[in-house]
């Protein structure tokens, strides 16, 4: 054996040894920051992803130790070059699919057991393992024409009929990939949770939510009725949250009192009528205030504050009947809506 062949060998020799030492290195160092220096953090994440880069980390060190050497050596170069080329950049697309797959494998893990618990709603749930079995796909395809394509399998009519069934997938099920989406970000947004009392402006539609899904989100009625609204709707639409940022609310009436009346009198028996009862907050303001000329009487607003929302109807009903009480006792009058009606004779008629 010539020289130069001895020098080859001994390169692609150096290459490996070094490949196999820098690997035992990097686990070495791997194991010591998972031993002395994660555990000093309040999360599991960092652990996990130290772990999921462990392995590939020292798979991709001797892979590329034994490419360089391979690399070294003529006579294999010249005859196995590029079935070699192949098979190490196949190994390649191999450690990042595991790579990948392993990081995926951590994030998932780490929200599904510190981050899922602190919602109220399963929706992240749901989504998690919609995301993990979808990215799956995505990287296991994605490895697969790869592979094809690099063993010279003529891909491209694979890759259209993959793109051509996605749009057709994604056109037929638009509405509900909307709804997934916006239930997506109803849970990172959290305008409302589970046990809210909400209130849908656009569709007119109030009560307790009782479950927030994937494509919907299952609200029940003050009848006693469960109305499942699209998550998409929700999303687009105006949503008034009763629960948040406190239970305490504030209701109002409007009420009317007859032109010529004593304003500060009537507003103040007004006040006295809504201060006497039990349901209200005492310590709130309660106001009446005089907002309008109207065609028949000077319109009020009073309005108070009230420890629940769940009361606003029935307080709503006790606020009109203590007002209505008052006003007879103080004599104060609430017309009833009328028009006057001028007629005038003109010169020549009888």
């Amino acid at each position: 054996m010539t020289t130069i062949n001895w020098v080859e060998i001994g390169s692609a020799t150096f290459f490996i040894v070094t490949a196999v030492l820098i690997s035992i290195f990097i686990r070495f160092i791997l194991e010591q920051i998972n031993a002395r220096l994660l555990h000093l953090t309040s999360t599991k994440l960092d652990n996990l992803l130290v772990n999921a880069i462990a392995q590939p980390a020292r798979y991709i060190v001797l892979v590329v130790g034994f490419d360089l050497a391979t690399r070294q050596i003529t006579p294999l170069v010249e005859r196995w070059g590029t079935e070699a080329g192949r098979l190490f950049f196949a190994a390649y697309v191999v450690i990042a699919y595991i790579l990948f797959y392993r990081l995926i494998d951590a994030l998932t893990e780490w929200y599904g057991t510190e981050v899922v618990h602190r919602t109220s709603t399963d929706l992240d749930t749901r989504f998690l393992l919609l995301f993990r079995r979808v990215a799956f796909l995505i990287i296991t395809i994605s490895l697969i024409i790869i592979l094809l394509d690099q063993f010279g399998v003529e891909v491209s009519g694979l890759v259209a009929t993959l793109g051509i069934g996605s749009l057709a997938i994604a056109l037929a099920a638009q509405a509900t990939l909307g709804d997934m989406f916006a239930g997506f970000t109803i849970m990172v947004d959290q305008p409302y949770t589970i046990g809210d009392r909400i209130e849908i402006l656009d569709i007119d539609t109030w009560g307790d939510v009782i479950d927030i899904g994937l494509r919907t989100t299952r609200i029940l009625t003050r009848d006693n009725r469960m109305v499942s609204v699209p998550n998409s709707v929700i999303g687009k639409g105006l949503v008034v949250n009763y629960s948040h940022p406190s239970s305490k609310f504030r209701v109002e009436t409007d009420v009317g009192i007859a032109y010529g009346s004593d304003i500060e009198f009537a507003r103040q028996v007004m006040i006295e009528a809504i201060r006497k009862q039990d349901w209200v907050m005492k310590n709130e303001r309660i106001e009446a205030l005089f907002l309008e000329f109207g065609d028949s009487a000077l319109e009020f607003k009073v309005r108070c504050w009230i420890e629940d929302y769940v009361e606003t109807r029935r307080v709503v009903d006790k606020m009109n009947t203590a007002l209505y009480q008052a006003f007879n006792e103080a004599g104060i009058v609430i017309p009833f809506p009328q028009r006057d009606v001028h007629l005038y004779r003109t010169q020549g008629e009888s």
